[in-house]
């Protein structure tokens, strides 16, 4: 039997001034039950980052894993934009 595939979501850094962990914020839109209009909506996730090459303003992709750590949940699978 075949492992279902691990969920990704694409962001962008926040924060790399951890040792191996990068903040990354995933921002979705959704539509407003009442006015119909859509909103922003964000979230940050803590990311393990093995060789700590991203940087605060690149967009990367992460994946689910195991627990890592109290808070971290998510692997860093690439960079898919450097920052400027």
């Amino acid at each position: 039997m075949k492992r279902p595939e691990r969920r990704t979501l694409v962001g962008l850094v926040t924060s790399d001034k951890m040792h191996k962990t990068v903040t990354v914020r995933i921002t979705t839109k959704k539509l407003h039950a009442l006015y119909k209009k859509y909103v922003s909506r964000s979230k940050k996730y803590q990311a393990h980052d093995e060789e700590n090459t991203a940087r605060a303003g690149d967009v990367v992709r992460i994946a689910e894993s195991r627990p890592l750590s109290r808070r971290k949940r998510w692997r860093l699978v690439e960079i898919v934009e450097r920052a400027k």
